[in-house]
Order: C-alpha cells, then sequence, then structure tokens
C-alpha cells in the first residue's frame, strides 16, 4: 500500500511538471506574439506617418504657387544622393520659395535605443534647425531616373537631369523581443512630381 501510494504522489508530480511547462511555454508564447504584434503595429504606424509626409511632399518638387518663382522645373532639385535630396518648393502655398532638405542621419546619433540599426530622418525647411525624428527608420535609399527611365549613377552632377526618383524605406520597432525587431517596408516607384515633368 505505501509503494502504491508512493508512486501515485510520484506520478502526479511528474503529470503536474509536465502541465507547468506547457504552462510555461504558453505563456511565453502568448507574450511573443503580444510583443511581436505590437512592434509591428508601431513600425507600420511609424511607416505610414512617415510616408505621407513624404508622398506630400515629395510630389511638391518644383511647386510654387506663384510659379514665375520657379519658372525652370529642371532647376528645382538642387542636390541629390543615395540618401539625400535638397530641392526648391513652395511647402505652405504662399507663394514664396522654400528650400526642402531630406536625409539620413548616422546610426551613431541614436546609441540611445536598443536597435543597431535605427536612424533619424531629417526634414529640414529653409535654414531651421535640423531636429530629428525617430520613428525607427533603418534605410531611406533614393534612386534617380533621366526622362527615358534610365538610372542616374552617384554623385549626380547634374540634378536636372532627374526626372523620376524610386524611394525605398524600411521602418523597424526600436526594440526587439529577443533580439528580433519587427520591420515594416515601403517601396515607390517612379515617383515624379508634376513640375519635373514640365520640360
Amino acid at each position: 500500500m505505501g509503494i502504491s501510494v508512493i508512486l501515485d504522489i510520484l506520478g502526479s508530480m511528474i503529470i503536474g511538471g509536465i502541465l507547468m511547462i506547457n504552462l510555461a511555454q504558453i505563456n511565453g508564447n502568448a507574450v511573443e506574439n503580444t510583443y511581436t504584434g505590437t512592434g509591428e503595429l508601431i513600425a507600420q504606424t511609424n511607416l505610414a506617418t512617415i510616408v505621407q509626409v513624404l508622398e506630400h511632399d515629395f510630389r511638391k518638387i518644383g511647386y510654387c504657387e506663384d510659379w514665375q518663382q520657379i519658372p525652370i522645373p529642371t532647376r528645382a532639385i538642387i542636390s541629390a544622393d543615395s540618401t539625400s535630396i535638397k530641392y526648391l518648393t513652395d511647402v505652405d502655398s504662399d507663394g514664396n520659395v522654400d528650400t526642402m532638405h531630406y536625409y539620413l542621419g548616422p546610426t551613431s546619433e541614436l546609441l540611445s535605443t536598443p536597435n543597431p540599426r535605427d536612424r533619424f530622418l531629417y526634414r529640414v525647411v529653409n535654414s531651421e534647425v535640423p531636429v530629428g525624428v525617430n520613428l525607427g527608420v533603418t534605410q531611406f535609399n533614393l534612386t534617380f531616373f533621366d526622362v527615358l527611365g534610365n538610372p542616374i549613377s552617384f554623385p549626380i552632377a547634374v540634378p536636372g537631369e532627374i526626372y523620376t526618383m524610386q524611394i525605398d524605406l524600411t521602418v523597424e520597432d526600436v526594440a526587439a523581443y529577443d533580439e528580433k525587431y519587427s520591420i515594416a517596408f515601403w517601396r515607390q516607384i517612379r515617383l515624379a512630381a508634376k513640375n519635373l515633368r514640365n520640360r
């Protein structure tokens, strides 16, 4: 009788241990799914916010309420490279020409975040002090094409040759779960501001 009680106790302990391990795994999976889902939502929301601003600003390259302020659209882009573009526009549609500058900062500016790849994406109007926004941007690449659709190689000596551009943007969550970062990617192919087509 004593041995069967001991066997019952041992059996209960083994079954209880298995149940505890299963519960711990289920709890761990639930936490990971919650964290990953939240990270993906944050990355996608940040990406959508940035894309909305980018599309609005880039479609206004060479635009001015008073068209005589930028009479030659091919001179609207001042400089451009793979992670930076500077161009003329009318930010608030008041008839005054503004200079817009987008560029990607270095990873060394965001050493305080857990993600080693995130950077500031700068949007500078005229001569205002650059203020970076950390929305988890890890990639901001620009590719430029001429009027025939051929890619323009860097460095771009004549920005007036730019007719269309491709924008690649990657946003990651600034914090990871188990060193896995949620990623959201967006690509705008052959974006062309209306005023760049006026040739």
